[in-house]
């Protein structure tokens, strides 16, 4: 594990405002308002990497109480190409009756994927291409050998939807979009440059990437995201990308938000996939 502090900095040397004569006003850190929130990254179906990202969360909880409930934000992705998506969800929901504790689960486009294979079996060749069977063998179900074959596709789609238990079917379904605390917005893959809050679209929120990260914002509020997999988390003055590609990596990534500290806690997990 490390657990290590990430500052945000304003990249324009200050030293240049001076040189020229002028006073630019320092833009003060971004807060949580008081409140300790823990962010995931995206763990598609490594819950060989999430049990113990999920330990080194509660041993932190233990070393530093915060004053109150604390938060724990996943930013979505929690099923396709690791090998336990099951396992991953099971666990989240476990967590929910984790004393002093909220947790909140967003969307991701994954989990939309899946969704739209329960409504449109014929979306399972799509769902395939990323990283879909491996979901459907965590529940017991076996992929058509012919990705072609309509009818088959069918007969796949009622067998996952039989062996779907209820409480994931309710999670999935409810699965949230964005979670605002403070002056931080927690969403899967970004929001659209120069759109109101109340009029981002869904598709943008779950699969938005060059648009958003080439834009500097500022945005409205820091953006708390995954969904764009990268060697190392980025903590920027109005982003922090913390998706680290747990399904090839192993690497699985949570940022500590608490009042205006942040930090990174990582865990890496045993094996490669990919």
């Amino acid at each position: 594990m490390r657990l290590f502090s990430g500052l945000n900095r304003e990249f324009r040397p200050l030293f240049l405002d001076r040189l020229f004569g002028r006073s630019k006003p320092r833009r003060a850190p971004p807060s949580t308002g008081g409140r300790r929130v823990y962010a995931v990254g995206d763990v598609h179906g490594r819950l060989d990497a999430l049990q113990p990202l999920i330990r080194a969360i509660a041993d932190d909880l233990e070393a530093a109480p915060p004053a109150g409930p604390a938060l724990l934000v996943f930013l979505g992705d929690y099923v396709d190409r690791g090998p336990d998506s099951r396992g991953v969800v099971d666990l989240v929901l476990r967590m929910r009756d984790t004393p002093g504790l909220e947790v909140r689960a967003l969307k991701g486009n994954h989990e939309e994927a899946l969704l739209q294979f329960l409504d449109e079996p014929s979306f399972g060749a799509t769902w395939m291409e990323h990283g879909g069977g491996a979901t459907l063998v965590s529940y017991g179900v076996q992929p058509p050998p012919t990705r072609t074959d309509g009818e088959a596709w069918q007969r796949v789609r009622d067998a996952f939807d039989e062996a779907l238990p209820e409480a994931h079917r309710a999670f999935y379904t409810g699965l949230e979009l964005i979670v605002d605390v403070g002056d931080y917005a927690f969403v899967h893959a970004g929001v659209r440059p120069g759109v109101a809050w109340d009029q981002q679209a869904e598709r943008d929120l779950l699969w938005i990437r060059q648009e958003f990260l080439q834009e500097k914002g500022p945005f409205g509020k820091v953006i708390v995201h995954g969904h764009t997999p990268m060697e190392e988390p980025q903590l920027l003055p109005h982003r922090l990308g913390i998706d680290t590609g747990c399904y090839a990596t192993g690497v699985l990534t949570a940022v500590r938000l608490d009042g205006e500290d942040q930090r990174l806690i990582q865990v890496k997990a045993d094996r490669r996939f990919g």
